[in-house]
């Protein structure tokens, strides 16, 4: 096994692509609470290196971990799954 099959993957929604060359990342999770065993959907962003501006705002992406690139960015886009879906007149 190669250095960069091991990895980290995982894939959310772009939810700002404000940014030059970068995206932030949502990604939700359904995780069991330990002692009273209810279901909590969690949420977490992540910074994440776009190079060439190709992801926009509500695309679902997946992106890899990758070594440090600025302070808070240490991910990189790998490929679009689905892109957003906008109609004529409307705004994300």
């Amino acid at each position: 096994m190669s250095e960069r099959n091991s990895r980290k993957e995982i894939e959310g929604i772009v939810v700002s692509d404000k940014m030059e060359k970068t995206i932030i990342v949502k990604i939700e999770q359904k995780k069991q609470h330990s002692k009273y065993k209810k279901t909590i959907k969690t949420s977490k962003k992540f910074v994440a290196e776009n190079p060439g501006n190709e992801a926009k705002e509500g695309d679902f992406v997946q992106i890899m971990e990758t070594k440090p690139l600025s302070k808070t960015k240490c991910w990189r886009l790998v490929k679009i799954i689905k892109k957003a879906v906008v109609e004529k007149g409307e705004s994300i």
